[in-house]
């Protein structure tokens, strides 16, 4: 199993950043997937008022879905590299989004508590050291009761669904990558998913970490029981300590 954490992910992202937009644009519906999770927020008057943190934020794609979904919220992303940022800030239609360049263990450091209404996290969770920490800064940085959307790779639990994953990594996804010159940068994106919590145990780490009202929401396509949109809210002080 190849899984690459911490600043050898971020390097492998910054050196796969050219060639992404590119390869997720030839997966059906990634788009489409990333704009239904940022409308299951279910932020009210396309976001007018709101702060909206679009947490490893990427090239801009999720940005962009969730531009869509809130037109008028002030969205700021974050991410933890340096490539696939620069690609974010570049592109036109994301001109009024805030950009910080931070992993996420670091943005305790750069956000204030309650500084946001909603939070949007697309492929995020898979590729941290701890997830659980994570989550813990996602609740405390959201205003009481404010919203969480996870969009995410975990596979349902059936092995049907771990064999479409395998097979669609051998036969789409690491050639793919190889053609790019980001085979390991591919090779984890597999590994990370077959590694990390199946649907019911991410919706499990959410309510540990004190979030309420979580549920799982399927996708349509191929990524029926391989992605999924996690919806909750933040309850302060509800989170499990030892």
């Amino acid at each position: 199993m190849t899984l690459l954490r911490g600043d050898a992910l971020s390097a492998a992202f910054d050196h796969g950043s050219a060639a992404y937009d590119r390869l997720v644009a030839a997966s059906p519906g990634y788009h489409a997937h990333l704009r239904r999770s940022a409308r299951r927020l279910g932020l009210p008057d396309g976001g007018r008022g709101l702060r909206v943190l679009d947490l490893g934020c990427g090239t801009g794609a999720s940005t962009a879905a969730l531009l869509a979904a809130a037109p008028h919220a002030r969205i700021t992303g974050a991410d933890a590299s340096a490539g696939m940022l620069d690609r974010a800030v570049a592109k036109s239609g994301l001109a009024g989004v805030d950009f910080v360049h931070a992993p996420v263990e670091q943005l305790a450091d750069r956000l204030r508590p309650g500084s946001y209404d909603a939070v949007f996290a697309g492929y995020l969770f898979r590729n941290l050291d701890d997830p659980d920490k994570a989550l813990t800064l996602v609740r405390d940085l959201l205003v009481p009761d404010g919203r969480l959307a996870v969009h995410e790779y975990t596979l349902g639990g059936s092995p049907v669904h771990r064999a479409v994953w395998n097979a669609v990594c051998s036969v789409i996804i690491h050639p793919a990558g190889r053609l790019a010159g980001d085979a390991e940068l591919y090779r984890h994106l597999r590994d990370s998913v077959a590694d990390f919590d199946t649907a019911p145990a991410f919706a499990r780490r959410l309510r540990r970490a004190g979030f309420a009202d979580v549920r799982v929401l399927p996708l349509p396509g191929w990524q029926t029981g391989i992605t999924h949109t996690f919806v909750g809210r933040s309850a302060p002080g509800a989170g499990e300590r030892p």
